[in-house]
């Protein structure tokens, strides 16, 4: 296991060795004849991928493009004649909607008229009969008062003639009691 560890160490070192070798600014790597350093095979590198890229999104819209035209070549426009029958029984609908609407409107409109009209009658027949009742309130207090005045008058009259009449009375009494007093033989 100490074998395999040394030989796996080894291995690392032989490779930052090369890295070091490919990784320093003088490195300068031939392809076929010709010289590059690592930072222009970074450039052609990234160059030559964006290009390819380039194609490819270039052949992918080009593609697209032919079936786009095959399908607008293949294209029928299908038959909306059902379509336009139906949307001119809609506005006829619709219309006839309109119409019943505005009629509703104006017939709504008469009834509030005629409402009102008969609202103003009735306010006005409930303060006239408003009125007269009040104004016979205001007749039967007078007359309760008038009753009452000469309902009194009478009682006053009534109490001094029934006092007039008491006294006569007992002033008769009275004498007569005197007279049989004062003569106890004459009553028989």
């Amino acid at each position: 296991m100490a074998e395999e560890i040394k030989d796996v160490n080894a291995k690392i070192d032989d490779l930052e060795a090369a890295a070091k070798k490919y990784a320093s600014k003088d490195t300068v790597i031939a392809i076929g004849g010709y010289e590059f350093t690592p930072a222009k095979l970074m450039v052609a590198f990234t160059l030559v991928s964006s290009i390819l890229g380039g194609l490819y999104g270039t052949f992918e819209v080009y593609k697209d493009y032919q079936g786009m035209k095959k399908k607008i070549a293949e294209y029928i426009s299908p038959d909306l004649t059902e379509v336009y029958k139906k949307l001119a029984v809609i506005e006829d609908n619709s219309s006839k909607t309109s119409d019943y609407t505005r009629d509703i409107k104006n017939d709504l409109k008469n009834d509030i008229r005629r409402l009102e009209g008969v609202t103003e009658t009735v306010e006005r027949s409930s303060k006239q009969s408003a009125r007269e009742a009040d104004q016979a309130v205001k007749e039967v207090r007078d007359e309760v008062r008038q009753v009452r005045k000469e309902t009194e008058s009478t009682a006053k009259n009534l109490e001094r003639d029934v006092s007039s009449a008491t006294k006569n009375l007992e002033r008769d009494m009275d004498r007569k009691i005197q007279r049989a007093l004062d003569n106890p033989l004459s009553n028989k």
